[in-house]
Parts: C-alpha cells; structure tokens; sequence
C-alpha cells in the first residue's frame, strides 16, 4: 500500500463515534491524508417514522435532517478549531452500509475509520454480520477504533500467514501507523499432529516435525522483513504454535501493541474461510485497534 491520502470516517454522532473521528484526526495529521466525515441517516427508520406519523412527517423529518446537519457541521468545526484541520462533511440518507461503500467510492478513500460500537446500526456494524458484508463489498482497508485515542499507535502486530496478503500487511502496518515499531507474527500448527502419534510416530519425531516448521517460519518472516525495508536488528519476530485467533489476541497484550493489522485472504478458499473467522474473534476478542485488509498484494 501506498501513501495514505484520504481518510473517509463514518459516525453516527454518538460519543463512541467520536473516537474514531479523534483516531480520523491524529491520522490524518500524521499522513498529511486529507479527512471526510460521513453521517448516514437510517432510510428504514425514517420509512417507519412515516408510517407512524402520516402527515406531520414531513415537518418532523426537516427537523431531523437539520439536527443532524447541524451535529456534523459541530462536529467538523470543533475537529478544525483544535487540531487546525477542515475536514469534508456529507451527509446521506440510504441504506447506511451502502452508503459507505458509495461515498467511500466517490472520494475514492484509502481507509474507512468506523468505531467498533456506537449507536443504533453502528454499535452491530463491525462485529456482526453487516461487517462481513462490508469486508466482501470492499477492497478498502477498514480501521475499527476501540480505544479512545491518546496518542499515535506506538507499536503494531503483525499476523502474517505468507499468502499473498502478507507484504500488503507489513505495507498497510507502515502507512497506517508511520513510525510505530512493528511485530511480526506467524501461528503454525503440524499438520495432523494428533494422527501423527495415533499412527505410531514417536514424540521425538513430532517435536521435530514442530523445530522445523519454527524454523521455516522464522526464515519466512526475516526474509519478509527484509523486503519491507524493516531493520532485521529492531523488528520483534514472534512465532507461537497454535491457533492463530487466540494468538494473535494473547499477542496483542504480551506484546503491548496499540494496533493489530490483519488480513482476510489466505493462499485458497479453505484458508480464506479459517481467516474470516480468526478476523472475526480478534474483532470481538482484542482490545486494541484493528485493521482489516482484504486486499492482497500482487502475487
């Protein structure tokens, strides 16, 4: 990836949402990246308000687009008032999912920033089904805000699975948080390690088939780090057996990381199906921020 030049966050005006427009900010300072706030008005909820309310709707619905024009145009000025930056406000009425993807289209954004809870359709947006779609309709790397933002990320893991998402990772890591120290990860497991001792392989042999795929990895890693440009003699290399979501998520801690990148594509469908769902649990699990990539690098 590439420089970071428009930064597109969704918010829904609540004050969790608001993090991710103070995330928005600090990014878009540090990546010279110019800022878009997107407000998206429910068309389903506001069909139902017509249903209720019959003829007085119109009145009501004016008044409701005017409050949310003005929360935006607050929101944005308050944005340039502390932090000398004038973002570009829009405000739609649709359907909120495909909203996003549009106007994240039409301005042609390099990462949507959205909070992980909010209000309304926001709080389910990323960790329910809507993200799964949003992350299929997408190519657009996705920054879920779940801290309040105190400072710049000071340091990312990595998970790296060396697909061909891999090098984008390390890429997008680098563009997202310019200057953060970056840990690389690798989750392996031995293949049919159980059936290997039911077929009457001898521990010592298991624990062979387990050195060698840490050492393989460990080659792999530095090996992708040189081709990142990292120095090999300041980036963590942490390798761990096991599954790859409750490692990343453990990492996430022991490593005191601010930040985790993932990707969604793994080398074949099996392994794209067995990423989504690590993508999910680290979504739901971790407490830091998460970046979410489906796009991969060329092969």
């Amino acid at each position: 990836m590439g420089q970071i030049e428009t930064i597109l966050t969704a918010t829904d005006l609540s004050a969790p949402a608001r993090h991710a427009a103070a995330r928005a900010v600090r990014l878009a300072r540090e990546t010279g990246a110019q800022l878009r706030l997107l407000h998206v008005m429910n068309q389903g909820a506001i069909d139902d308000l017509r249903a209720l309310l019959g003829a007085r709707t119109g009145a009501v619905e004016r008044q409701l687009v005017d409050a949310a024009r003005e929360d935006l145009a607050r929101l944005a000025a308050g944005i340039g008032e502390q932090h000398g930056i004038a973002p570009g406000v829009h405000l739609a009425a649709g359907t909120v999912l495909a909203e996003i993807l549009d106007h994240a289209d039409a301005v042609d954004a390099d990462l949507l920033v959205l909070v992980a809870r909010g209000e309304s359709f926001m709080r389910h947006l990323l960790l329910g089904s809507t993200a799964e779609r949003l992350l299929r309709k997408t190519r657009r790397p996705i920054l879920v805000v779940k801290q309040t933002p105190i400072d710049r990320y000071r340091r990312v893991l990595v998970p790296v699975d060396f697909s061909r998402w891999s090098r984008e990772g390390v890429a997008l890591a680098r563009a997202v948080a310019p200057g953060a120290e970056l840990v690389l990860m690798h989750a392996f497991e031995v293949p049919f390690e159980g059936k290997l001792r039911l077929a009457g392989v001898d521990e010592q042999a298991v624990i062979g088939c387990r050195l060698a795929a840490q050492e393989d990895a460990l080659k792999r890693l530095r090996q992708l780090g040189a081709e990142a440009g990292l120095d090999p003699n300041r980036i963590p290399y942490v390798i761990l057996q096991g599954d790859a979501s409750r490692r990343i998520v453990e990492q996430e801690q022991e490593q005191d990381c601010d930040l985790v990148v993932l990707g969604k594509h793994g080398r074949n469908i099996l392994e794209e199906t067995l990423l989504g769902s690590v993508t999910k649990h680290v979504l739901a699990e971790s407490n830091c921020d998460v970046v979410v990539s489906a796009k991969p690098s060329a092969a």
